[in-house]
């Protein structure tokens, strides 16, 4: 079984991209992932590339920026390729399936400086939608 739950901040905005006949969307993050256990001297977060193709993508580009903090959950794949110089590259990263928002929109752009427990303190246990993703999906 390959399944991967991953959560963390964007480190960029997403990156957007088509395959050469159009009939693929690609959008291409960065997730910083706090490590549980920080030793002396090694990085507190991992940064992994993820992937997300058509639907998934298109709703990474929409709905997500540096910074947010997201669950995602998809599977690990290693490709490799050669690149301009000749060498072969090896790639490891997370192909997104799904990913789910995990605060309010609010807490990137707190002009009082809240930090994020007096931003979930306001979210009762679920997540409160993002300006303008309620139009987005026809549910009543």
């Amino acid at each position: 079984m390959n399944k991967v739950i991953l959560i963390g901040r964007l480190t960029k905005d997403v990156e957007m991209r088509y395959s050469a006949n159009n009939d693929t969307t690609i959008a291409r993050y960065t997730l910083a992932v706090n490590r549980p256990f920080k030793r002396e001297g090694e990085p507190e977060a991992d940064f992994l590339p993820c992937v997300a193709f058509n639907k998934t993508a298109e709703f990474a580009e929409k709905y997500l920026a540096k910074g947010i903090r997201v669950a995602i959950e998809g599977r690990i794949q290693t490709r490799s390729y050669t690149n301009g110089e000749g060498k072969k590259v090896y790639v490891t990263e997370i192909v997104v399936e799904r990913q789910e928002f995990l605060e309010k929109k609010a807490y990137n752009s707190q002009p009082d400086g809240g930090d994020a427990e007096s931003c979930r303190k306001g979210v009762l246990g679920h997540m409160d939608i993002p300006d303008g993703l309620d139009e987005a999906f026809p549910v009543n």
